[in-house]
């Protein structure tokens, strides 16, 4: 298949298996100047579907540079609140969300840690109307991603930029199966596959996860009445899609106080244009009290510092180290791929979806459950070839669940 094919192939693909996108609805897109003709083709299937107004807003890594060096100090506790109000809003109404990734995620290495963590906070903040929207799944939404220039120079950095942007990009449509004869129909398969793991994991009912690696040695409490999700979900609107695409994990929620031990990363974060490896982080009661980093240590900690939910735990999500992507052998310096690469922890906001009746229960009745509260939700990868991981029972005996990276049972 043409490059124009596949793109067109993976463009129906995030409209139909992706968003679902319904009759009459609206859909938001956020994306990258480089994914235009991707939106284009997104745009032209989401209108054939149905859709009744596509809306685009689109960023631009040279002007997000340009503020870090041009702008004056206190703009940097500045965020567009009425651009992110706007958007709850359109959720509220039943808007569709799609983010297109592909930024640089080395883009603002080297500039003022201070500035970056005012601005992340002031961002987080306004952000927060329409994070709770899409953490609580009140709607149908996708998260994708778009071979750029600068994404694909550093994961190709010995490649010319035409040559590492092809590269990148064949390595997106074979980790999303667009590149399949069928898409649509081997995510309806995929997804089948990824419900089965959770519905025997949702039997077990374990108290807690226990992992054990090299430089690890964690012990994960899960929250009370925690539901374990994977691949499609269906949205408090009714609309059945998937979050991600790429995905390979299982997922749910740990609980914010019952976290102890050490643990390590083992891959690269990119986060808001820091490029984070080598963290090394330890728990007590569910806090991370202690923490250094290999590289982009400042942004890490400006990270966790946000709030105080920022330095627990969200989400805990399992994925084999057999996964397409960990097979690809790719490090794609993006969190969307490499998430699904490797198990691995968020810190911050909890998917209020990965608890029973979340929807009937207060904010102060999920936290006692165990529910982390944040401005942030930033998923960092711990699994690898070499980390074993054990599901606990209430009674306290365990089962292995996955042996050297791989599911177990």
């Amino acid at each position: 298949m043409t490059h124009e094919k596949l793109l067109d192939a993976y463009a129906n693909l995030t409209v139909h298996s992706g968003l679902n996108i319904q009759h009459g609805q609206q859909l938001l897109i956020s994306a990258p100047l480089d994914a235009v003709p991707l939106v284009r083709r997104i745009t032209e299937h989401a209108y054939k579907a149905g859709a009744s107004l596509v809306t685009t807003i689109y960023a631009d890594d040279v002007t997000s540079l340009a503020r870090y060096n041009f702008a004056p100090d206190d703009a940097f506790d500045t965020a567009p609140a009425w651009l992110f109000n706007g958007m709850a809003e359109a959720f509220k109404g039943g808007a569709a969300r799609l983010a297109i990734a592909g930024e640089d995620p080395s883009l603002l290495a080297g500039q003022d840690p201070q500035k970056l963590s005012r601005a992340n906070k002031a961002r987080s903040l306004a952000y927060r109307p329409a994070l709770e929207l899409i953490t609580g799944f009140a709607i149908n939404w996708c998260v994708i991603a778009a071979a750029t220039p600068a994404w694909a120079k550093s994961v190709f950095p010995g490649l010319p930029e035409a040559e590492a942007v092809a590269k990148l990009w064949d390595a997106i449509f074979a980790c999303t199966r667009a590149d399949l004869p069928d898409p649509v129909k081997a995510w309806e398969e995929h997804s089948a596959n990824l419900a089965r793991r959770t519905a025997f994991l949702n039997e077990r009912r374990y108290r807690a996860l226990k992992y054990s690696g090299p430089g690890t040695d964690l012990m994960l409490g899960l929250a009370e009445d925690h539901v374990w999700k994977g691949g499609a979900g269906r949205a408090r609107n009714g609309v059945i899609c998937n979050a991600n695409i790429p995905t390979e994990e299982v997922f749910t929620a740990p609980h914010k106080d019952m976290v102890d031990g050490t643990v390590c990363s083992s891959k690269p974060l990119s986060y808001q244009g820091s490029l984070i490896d080598g963290i090394k982080v330890r728990f007590e009661r569910g806090k991370i009290v202690e923490m250094t980093a290999a590289k982009g240590e400042d942004a890490f900690r400006s990270l966790i510092s946000t709030d105080e939910g920022a330095a627990r735990l969200g989400e805990v999500a399992l994925v084999p180290h057999s996964s397409p992507i960990s097979k690809s052998g790719i490090i794609f310096n993006n969190t969307l791929f490499d998430e699904n690469a490797a198990s691995h922890i968020a810190v911050g906001q909890s998917y209020t979806e990965n608890i029973r009746d979340a929807s009937k229960r207060s904010k102060e009745e999920l936290s006692a459950l165990g529910a982390n509260s944040s401005l942030v939700h930033v998923d960092w990868m711990i699994g690898s070839g070499e980390l074993d991981v054990e599901g606990i029972h209430a009674d306290g005996s365990a089962e292995l669940l996955m042996r050297k990276g791989e599911w177990a049972v």
